[in-house]
C-alpha cells in the first residue's frame, strides 16, 4: 500500500477527509472518504476502447450498501448475502449520475463506470453525499475527461436555524432535507442538481438555504481543485474529429425550413413525428448518395444538433415552443376521480397527452413493508409507486421489473406526499398508493403527486392539503447569458432543453424538488424565477383543476375498504391475548375472520372487512384484558357443573365460581336443577380472594334465574 495522500476539511460540526488509495490501483481513479466512522470507497473507471455511433453516454454509477457495513448479517436466511439494491442504494446511484452526468464532454464515447461502496457506517454520517464527494474527486484524479470537480452538501433547518451537514437524528428533527451540488462556472457556483424533501416549506426559506450552502460548496470544489494540481492528473486527449463541412452543407440544404415547418405548424400533437420522419428522409437521401460509407450516422448527429438549435431559437428570441404555447402556459389541465369499482381510491389527471392514473387500496397494519438494510431496519405504512409501461409513450418493449426510473419517480412522488399523510393515531391504515403512466409526453413524475392526491382523497385519507407538482424547463443561450424559462415542459423539451426542475407542494409551501441539468448549473437567479414560476403554476393547479373535482377528502371510507379497530391495553397483558403458543388469539381469528395486529407497546390493532365481526373481535379481546372488580355484573355462560357450584365465565378466558349456596334464595340441593352447561345467566361479582380467584352470585343479580 502506497503512502497515505489524506486531505480534510470541515463541514459544519463535522471533519471530511479524502485518501487517494492505492487499494483499487487499476482503476482510473479511487478515493476513500471518510467522516466520523462513515468510510466510502469510490472507484471511476473507463474502457480503453471507444464505442462507436452511440446515441447516449454510456455511463451507470452504482452504490453499494454492504451489511458488514453496519454490523449485521441479513438477507435471506438462505443466502445471508447483499442481493439486488435496496431502493434507497437506487436513489443514492441516481443522485451521484445526475449531479456527474452533465459534465462529462459530449464527444467522449468510453464507457465510464463508478462505484461507490460503504465499508463502514457510523448511524451518524449519511453516506450519500460522501459518495458524490468521492465521485467528483475520483473522476478529477483519473485521466477520464470530466469537467469538475463538483461540491455537495446538505441543509436541513431546525426551529429556524439552517444546519450543514445534519445527523440523522437531527434530520427527523428538521423541516427540511435539502441536498444541493455545484460546480464552479466563470468563478461562480452553478447548481447543476438538487434533492429535496420538506414540510410545506415556503420558497424564501429554499433560497435562504442555498445562499447558505454556497461558501462550503465553493471551499469543497477549491480542496479538489488543489488536491487535482498536486496530484499531476492529466485527461485523454479531445480526438478533436474532424467537421465533415461539405456533408453538413448538403444536410442543411436538405432540410432547409423543413424543420422549422415540422416543429411549429400543423397539428402539435403529431410535430416531433413529422421531425423523425425529416430525420429519416435525411440518412436514407445520405446513404443513397454515399452508400457505404457510414455517413447516415453522422448526418442523424447533424440532425440532432440542428433540431436542438431550433427549439433553442424559437424560445429564447420568439418565445415559442413546439405546441404553441407561451413560455409560462401550461398544457390542458383535467381530473377525474372514482374511476374504477373496486379499488378504494382512484385519480386520473391529465395534463395535455400526459395521462397519469393512481389507485389506492387501504390494508391493516401489518401490511407495512418490512425494511432491512445496511441504514434501517423497521416497517413503511405509506408506499407510492410508480409504473411506466412500453405503451404509455406509443413504444413496443420487453416488460421487465421496475426500472431505476421506475424506482426514482416512485420515491420522488412519495417524497412529496408524505408531509401530508395521517399519523398512524388518526389514520391506522397501511396506505399503497400504485401509479400507472398510461400516456406518456413529459412530466410524469408531477402528474403522478397529483392523480395520487387525488386517489387519497377519493379514498378519504384525511389528508392535511392536497399537492400537486409542476415541471420547468430552460433554454440558455450559448453563451450562458440570456434564459427562457418553461412552464409545464413536455417531452421534446425535456430532452432538447437545458433543465428539468420538478416541483412539488401545497398551497403552504414546498414538499419536494427534484433539479437535473444538460448544462454546468444554474445561477441563484434561475433557481428563484423557477420556484416562483412553480409555485404560481402549481396553486392554479390546486385551485382550478384538483379542488374542482373533489375539494376534501371524502368523509366516510370505501365500503370495499377494510375497518380497524384499535384498543390499548397494558403491554403486561399482550401474552393473555395471544395465549399459550397464539391459541387465544388464533380462536378469534377463526371465530371472527378478523386479522389482529398488536404492538409492543400494547397498541391492539383489528382490521376486519365486517364490522360487526371487528366490533365482535374488539369486544371478546376487551374482554380478555379487562379487570373484573367485586360488585360488576356480567351476563356469563355456564362452563362447568360441580357438586359445590358452578363455574361462569364472565369475560372471555375468566372463569369464575357460583357456590351452591348463592345459587337462589332458597336452599338448592343439586346445582344440576338451577343450571346447565352452556346456560347464558346473570351474575354479580361477590368478592376477589386473595388468590385471585372470583367468587359470583346468581341470586344477588338483578335477574337471578329462578
Amino acid at each position: 500500500m502506497a503512502d497515505k495522500n489524506t486531505h480534510t476539511i470541515t463541514l459544519g460540526k463535522s471533519a471530511i477527509s479524502f485518501e487517494l488509495t492505492d487499494w483499487a490501483e487499476q482503476a482510473n481513479g479511487a478515493v476513500l472518504v471518510r467522516a466520523g466512522d462513515t468510510v466510502v470507497l469510490v472507484t471511476a473507471v473507463m474502457s480503453k476502447q471507444p464505442l462507436e455511433n452511440l446515441a447516449f453516454f454510456p455511463l451507470t454509477v452504482e452504490y453499494e450498501e454492504r451489511f458488514y457495513a453496519a454490523g449485521r448479517i441479513l438477507g435471506s436466511r438462505f443466502m445471508r448475502r447483499e442481493g439486488r439494491p435496496s431502493d434507497d442504494a437506487v436513489i443514492t446511484a441516481r443522485l451521484i449520475d445526475r449531479a456527474i452526468r452533465p459534465l462529462f464532454p459530449k464527444w467522449l464515447n468510453r464507457e465510464v463506470q463508478v462505484i461507490t461502496t460503504c465499508l463502514s457506517w457510523d448511524a451518524q454520517n449519511d453516506p450519500d453525499i460522501m459518495g458524490l464527494m468521492g465521485a467528483s474527486l475520483a473522476l478529477s484524479i483519473s485521466n477520464i475527461p470530466w469537467q469538475g470537480p463538483v461540491g455537495v452538501v446538505r441543509v436541513g433547518k431546525i426551529e429556524g436555524e439552517l444546519i450543514l451537514n445534519p445527523t440523522y437524528e437531527e434530520r427527523a428533527k428538521s423541516d427540511l432535507d435539502f441536498v444541493l451540488a455545484g460546480a464552479l462556472d466563470n468563478g461562480e457556483v452553478a447548481y447543476n442538481m438538487i434533492e429535496a424533501e420538506a414540510q410545506e416549506v415556503p420558497e424564501d426559506i429554499f433560497q435562504q438555504a442555498l445562499e447558505f450552502a454556497k461558501p462550503h460548496l465553493s471551499s469543497l470544489i477549491e480542496l479538489q481543485q488543489d488536491i487535482v494540481k498536486k496530484s499531476g492528473a492529466k485527461k485523454i486527449p479531445d480526438p478533436e474529429k474532424a467537421r465533415d463541412v461539405a456533408l453538413e452543407q448538403e444536410c442543411g440544404e436538405f432540410l432547409r425550413d423543413k424543420l422549422a415547418t415540422a416543429l411549429f405548424s400543423g397539428e402539435k400533437k403529431t410535430r416531433m413525428e413529422s421531425a423523425n420522419e425529416i430525420k429519416r428522409e435525411l440518412a436514407y437521401f445520405i446513404e443513397s448518395k454515399y452508400p457505404g460509407m457510414n455517413k447516415a450516422g453522422y448526418a442523424k448527429d447533424f440532425f440532432e444538433e440542428e433540431l436542438d438549435r431550433a427549439v433553442h431559437r424559437a424560445a429564447l428570441k420568439e418565445q415559442k415552443r413546439v405546441d404553441d404555447r407561451k413560455p409560462e402556459e401550461t398544457r390542458e389541465l383535467s381530473a377525474k376521480v372514482a374511476l374504477l369499482p373496486r379499488t378504494h381510491g382512484s385519480g386520473l389527471f391529465l395534463r395535455g397527452q400526459t395521462k397519469t392514473l393512481s389507485l389506492l387500496t387501504l390494508g391493516a397494519p401489518g401490511d407495512q413493508r418490512l425494511l432491512e438494510g445496511m441504514e434501517f431496519i423497521g416497517k413503511k405504512r405509506f408506499m407510492h409507486h410508480y409504473n411506466f409501461p412500453p405503451y404509455a409513450p406509443g413504444e413496443v418493449k420487453q416488460l421487465r421489473g421496475p426500472s431505476r426510473r421506475d424506482l426514482g419517480h416512485g420515491m420522488l412522488a412519495e417524497k412529496a406526499l408524505l408531509p401530508v399523510i395521517p399519523t398512524v393515531d388518526q389514520f391506522p391504515y397501511t396506505i399503497r398508493i400504485v401509479t400507472e403512466v398510461i400516456s406518456s409526453n413529459g412530466s410524469t413524475s408531477m402528474a403522478s403527486v397529483c392523480s395520487s392526491s387525488l386517489a387519497l382523497m377519493d379514498a378519504g385519507v384525511p389528508i392535511t392539503r392536497p399537492v400537486a407538482g409542476i415541471s420547468m424547463g430552460l433554454m440558455l443561450d450559448e453563451n450562458g447569458k440570456t434564459h427562457t424559462l418553461l412552464t409545464d415542459i413536455q417531452g421534446p423539451e425535456d430532452h432538447h432543453g437545458d433543465m428539468d426542475f420538478k416541483v412539488a407542494g401545497t398551497t403552504k409551501g414546498i414538499t419536494a424538488i427534484q433539479l437535473d441539468v444538460k448544462v454546468r448549473g444554474i445561477t441563484a437567479e434561475i433557481f428563484k424565477e423557477a420556484l416562483g414560476g412553480a409555485k404560481k403554476t402549481r396553486n392554479h393547479i390546486l385551485e382550478n383543476v384538483m379542488a374542482r373535482t373533489i375539494p376534501e377528502a371524502r368523509k366516510e371510507l370505501s365500503p370495499l375498504a377494510p375497518r380497524i379497530f384499535v384498543l390499548k391495553i397494558n403491554p403486561e397483558k399482550i401474552g393473555l391475548v395471544i395465549g399459550p403458543g397464539g391459541k387465544t388469539i388464533n380462536k378469534i381469528t377463526d371465530e371472527t375472520g378478523v386479522t389482529i395486529d398488536i404492538e409492543d407497546t400494547g397498541e391492539v390493532f383489528i382490521t376486519s372487512l365486517d364490522a360487526n365481526m371487528g366490533q365482535r373481535a374488539l369486544d371478546i379481546v376487551r374482554g380478555i384484558v379487562k379487570e373484573v372488580e367485586a360488585g360488576e355484573e356480567y351476563t356469563g355462560k355456564v362452563t362447568r357443573i360441580m357438586d359445590f357450584g358452578a363455574f361462569v365465565e364472565v369475560l372471555p378466558g375468566k372463569e369464575g365460581l357460583v357456590h351452591i349456596s348463592r345459587l337462589a334464595n332458597y336452599h338448592v340441593k343439586n346445582v344440576g336443577d338451577i343450571v346447565k352447561v352452556g346456560d347464558i345467566v346473570p351474575v354479580k361479582v361477590v368478592e376477589i380472594d386473595n388468590q385471585g380467584r372470583i367468587n359470583l352470585s346468581l341470586k344477588d343479580a338483578r335477574e337471578p334465574k329462578q
